[in-house]
């Protein structure tokens, strides 16, 4: 039985968060040991050789020189400050209670496509970004739970990454690929090496090798979304970011000794169905503009690499076709 094409793109983006998750997972358990920069730092340094790969075979030619250089700056900055932050809180909080508030991802997207994009969002999804944000209250719970710097680092986080998603859009096709990947990555690399300094604690050879799995696991996933969002309609591969929440209890339960709180369930709960109502809005063509899901697809879209062989097999219908989001794609 052939499946649809929707029901490939779920499969992709489920099994992406999957191995996300478990990104997250071993971050946590390194956390634990060694300072979050450290780790980002590691895991930065064995990107480069798998995407020196990937960037060579683009054919991009030699001119790595941005063309709106003050937008690349922000968005660096920005994915410098959600990988930091991100490997902060999970280093430091349970994984259910990290999830849950960076799943106020999307409701922050709809609040910075105004100021940055231009774009108008109605009353209906202004109501829906409302109770979101009381979503996230619930989970943090201030007045009732001691709240840490790891909270305002996850809160960090999910501002960085939604500024970096809708400044991504604003890009649109004024920057190529290789600018796009290789300039953040320079910068996660200088940033958290400069870190360093601040202290180090020697890693043992199987937690360096810990630190690649993070890379590669990191790289597989990023290409079975990009190939989720080739397969399938944004509004059915966005919702399956929040599978990770089960990811969140299993893997909590397992090596963490974790549990899901009253609080975090409730809250979660509260976050998923605003984001959810918000695709929903989208998809059905309600809304005037789409800064959610079609931001993310530019997104996701604008970083990949020209299509390489691990592409081609992902998308065997489109050989040698990258296919083209909103407002250019990044290429």
């Amino acid at each position: 039985m052939q499946l649809g094409p929707n029901v490939k793109g779920a499969g992709f983006a489920l099994a992406s968060m999957a191995l996300y998750s478990t990104h997250d997972a071993i971050i946590k358990a390194l956390g634990s040991r060694y300072p979050s920069y450290q780790v980002l730092f590691f895991a930065a340094l064995f990107t480069f050789p798998l995407l020196t790969v990937l960037l060579v075979r683009t054919g991009s030619g030699i001119d790595l020189r941005p063309r709106a250089p003050g937008w690349l700056t922000g968005r660096v900055i920005c994915m410098i400050t959600s990988g930091v932050c991100g490997f902060y809180a999970f280093s430091h909080l349970p994984m259910a209670q990290v999830y849950s508030i960076l799943f106020a991802t999307p409701l922050l997207i709809t609040m910075l496509s105004i100021p940055i994009l231009g774009e108008r969002v109605g009353v209906h999804r202004w109501m829906a970004v409302a109770v979101g944000l009381v979503g996230v209250l619930i989970v943090l719970r201030p007045g009732q739970a001691q709240l840490v710097l790891a909270h305002l680092a996850a809160l960090g986080g999910a501002i960085a990454g939604s500024t970096n998603a809708v400044i991504t859009r604003k890009l649109g096709g004024s920057e190529r690929t290789v600018v796009l990947m290789l300039y953040p990555m320079l910068g996660n690399f200088l940033v958290t090496g400069g870190m360093l300094t601040l202290g180090y604690t020697p890693m043992t050879l199987g937690d360096l090798g810990l630190a690649a799995i993070i890379s590669t696991l990191s790289l597989v996933a990023g290409f079975l979304f990009i190939a989720a969002y080739r397969h399938g309609e944004a509004s059915v591969v966005a919702p399956m970011q929040y599978s990770q929440i089960i990811w969140a209890a299993i893997f909590g339960w397992l090596l963490f000794n974790e549990s899901l709180d009253l609080n975090t369930i409730v809250g979660a709960s509260v976050i998923i169905a605003s984001g959810l109502y918000i695709v929903w809005r989208e998809s059905t063509g309600r809304s005037a503009t789409r800064p959610v899901s079609e931001t993310r697809m530019s997104a996701e879209t604008a970083v990949s690499p020209k299509p390489s062989l691990l592409q081609r097999l992902l998308h065997p219908r489109r050989r040698g076709q990258v296919p083209a989001v909103s407002e250019g794609d990044g290429r």
